[in-house]
């Protein structure tokens, strides 16, 4: 039966044929069906969707619900774990057989994917985009306040574009505002860099000239991915302008959310919330501590009346507080002022 289950149901637990969908849930709803029922439906037994009932072998009881869902969820997990573990093969095996072209000969000049391992390759790439460079910059800065090393390490290339006329552009998360040493290299940049914050900002990106991009190609940024083909520039300069236009200057204050105790950045949290992400996975994508978002959920909670978080998302959805906050304001068509 299980080979003729399998051929006639080529499917999963995710995926139930119509037959079985409706055996499944009238099992669920009943809390059990005579045997007989689920003969044209074998599938339900060789997924454990249905099992004997011990009472009586004449009929089936469901697996909970709960149970299935469980199962899927781990199915998923261990689908996406060993997804990451082939691209980490991969990855080393580009490193591999970039070690092995280097020994040949030299990287092509100007070769559309250049795999930079180590600080120094990806400091020197840098600086030798930054020679070239003679129009424009544009930079995705995320996380949170930005600290002091972060800020001097590429002050050398950023004052040297200034002396030549080079006009930047940088977005960051609006936690970012909050740094003394954000403004003081905007103060001594000059109008020569321009800055607008978001909620939340894609992963690093540094863009030259619209011709040269450089990406992260591990979690810890000891790797990097040089990008010169005109369809990833091209794609890249997009994503930049689309989230620059939905950003505030740094010089205008960020909307308030007309909700009475909710702040823009709670309101932030909340859609996150609301979209089912862990408490860890909000403070990275907003730039905060996880300290520091715990606290606005127990305000959030405090102020919407939530005794836990499962009353909590029922009173964000309530409070309309599911959708993230608008974060455009109206800006002028000339240059917004810049931060000095």
């Amino acid at each position: 039966m299980a080979g003729h289950g399998t051929d006639e149901h080529p499917h999963g637990a995710d995926r139930l044929c119509e037959a079985g969908d409706r055996v499944y849930s009238r099992a669920v709803r009943r809390g059990r069906v005579p045997r007989r029922d689920a003969e044209p439906v074998p599938c339900l037994l060789e997924l454990a969707l249905l099992h004997p009932d011990p009472d009586d072998m004449d009929f089936l009881v469901p697996t909970a619900p709960q149970e299935v869902m469980t199962r899927l969820l781990r199915g998923v997990y261990d689908e996406v774990s060993a997804s990451q573990r082939r691209v980490g093969t991969a990855v080393a095996a580009v490193e591999w057989y970039a070690g092995l072209g280097r020994q040949l000969s030299p990287p092509a000049e100007g070769a559309a994917i250049r795999v930079l391992d180590g600080l120094s390759r990806i400091q020197a790439a840098m600086d030798e985009a930054t020679q070239a460079c003679t129009t424009e910059v544009l930079t995705v800065q995320p996380g949170g306040i930005r600290r002091e090393d972060e800020l001097t390490e590429g002050l050398h290339r950023a004052l040297a574009l200034r002396g030549r006329g080079v006009r930047m552009r940088d977005l960051y998360n609006h936690v970012a505002r909050h740094g003394q040493g954000l403004l003081t290299y905007l103060e001594l940049m000059g109008d020569a860099v321009e800055a607008r914050t978001l909620d939340e900002v894609i992963d690093r990106l540094i863009l030259f000239d619209r011709t040269v991009a450089f990406i992260p190609a591990n979690a810890d940024r000891t790797m990097a991915l040089e990008l010169r083909h005109p369809a990833l520039i091209s794609y890249l300069v997009t994503v930049f302008e689309r989230l620059w236009r939905q950003a505030i200057p740094l010089s205008a204050p960020i909307p308030d959310t007309g909700i009475e105790g909710i702040s823009h950045r709670e309101q932030s949290i909340a859609a996150l919330l609301a979209e089912g992400h862990q408490d860890a996975v909000i403070a990275e994508r907003l730039g905060i501590s996880v300290r520091t978002c715990r606290a606005h959920i127990a305000r959030l909670s405090e102020t919407l009346g939530a005794a836990s978080r499962t009353q909590l998302g029922v009173r964000i959805a309530q409070a309309g507080l599911d959708v993230p906050p608008p974060s455009r304001v109206r800006i002028p068509d000339q240059e917004s002022p810049t931060v000095r």
